[in-house]
């Protein structure tokens, strides 16, 4: 069995899911989300966000959801500025496009994107005098943490959302791994940031406890009209929708969601030191729960022998980046065995 360092949904779900899912598993109750135990979740999740009047909806993954919000907040005419290392442009098959709407990534430094790169597209949208032939911007997809594992400070996130709303373009948040951000030592947006600051993000659930699902976030109430139908017909919504809430209501509650992305930055915090005494070098300096290093590729070869990881891009002839990726259910044994392999690369 080789070491599990390719994601962070390698493993099942979190004790108090489980013990959650089996708990409520006699209950009979209404399907699609609209029973008992799906409102106690949104509750929980209303009162982490700040906002009483928020709207919740559960979805099968992330890729839906990304898909689903966004073909509901774009016009027929618009796309979607993101970074060019966002998930939705690379990682999602096309999911977004096939949906009609373009994806209009813009260059990131370290996964991220600013809000004068944002005013510069719809500037140049507006200034365009063939504006009427092309794709507008739309909206503003951000991930927290960004794909490269990267955090957006609460002053970017500020300055980003002020820069959507004096262009009228929606912001967005994937949320994937969200309970690694809470997590981390360096990050300083809450739950209640990002519902001011966005118009719709998603809590991760795959990734972060759950067997599956997301939390979709609407702060204000009626932001899109006749979502839970957008859900249906986009095939996001699960008939037994009591799966998906009672794990929420199961991480949402004594601060399991908030917590258990402690051990992921941990045993990352271990891997980055060992990396830096042995002289790894670094592709970009993350914070949280995914390390990116520069091997040679012998070395990536050697090591895939015993270790499953992702192979990320070349950055020469000779030398590759790799993602090694922690999570909730990282043990001490796993880590300390991967730092055994990279110091044995020699």
């Amino acid at each position: 069995m080789k070491l599990p360092f390719a994601s962070d949904y390698m493993d099942g779900a979190h004790p108090a899911v489980l013990e959650a899912l089996v708990r409520t598993n006699g209950r009979k109750v209404a399907g699609y989300g609209e029973d008992e135990l799906c409102e106690e979740a949104r509750e929980k999740i209303r009162e982490a966000c700040g906002c009483p009047d928020a709207e919740i909806f559960f979805v099968s993954g992330g890729t839906q959801a990304n898909a689903t919000v966004l073909g509901a907040l774009l016009a027929p005419y618009q796309g979607v500025l993101c970074a060019a290392t966002g998930h939705i442009n690379g990682h999602e098959a096309g999911a977004v496009e096939k949906g009609g709407h373009k994806v209009l990534p813009l260059p990131a430094v370290w996964g991220k994107i600013t809000a004068q790169q944002i005013r510069q597209a719809a500037e140049a949208y507006l200034s365009d005098m063939s504006r009427d032939h092309v794709v507008m911007p739309g909206a503003v997809y951000l991930s927290q943490p960004t794909e490269l594992g990267t955090l957006y400070m609460k002053t970017e996130l500020e300055e980003i959302s002020s820069a959507c709303r004096t262009y009228g373009m929606p912001l967005y948040i994937d949320g994937a791994r969200l309970a690694y951000a809470l997590a981390c030592p360096e990050n300083d947006v809450t739950i209640p940031d990002l519902a001011r600051l966005c118009d719709v993000f998603y809590i991760g659930g795959t990734k972060c406890g759950a067997l599956c699902g997301e939390a979709v976030v609407v702060p204000v109430k009626g932001r899109i009209p006749h979502f839970f139908s957008i859900i249906k017909q986009d095939g996001a919504l699960l008939a037994k929708g009591r799966t998906l809430g009672v794990q929420f209501g199961a991480l949402f509650t004594d601060d399991v969601y908030f917590t258990l992305g402690e051990n992921a930055i941990r045993q990352a915090d271990k891997i980055r030191d060992a990396m830096t005494r042995l002289g790894i070098r670094t592709f970009v300096l993350s914070p949280t729960n995914q390390l990116f290093a520069v091997l040679e590729d012998r070395h990536v070869r050697k090591l895939q022998e015993s270790v499953q990881f992702n192979v990320w891009e070349k950055t020469d002839a000779f030398h590759t980046v790799v993602r090694f990726v922690t999570g909730w259910s990282t043990t001490d044994e796993e880590t300390d065995a991967l730092i055994r392999c990279l110091e044995d690369l020699g």
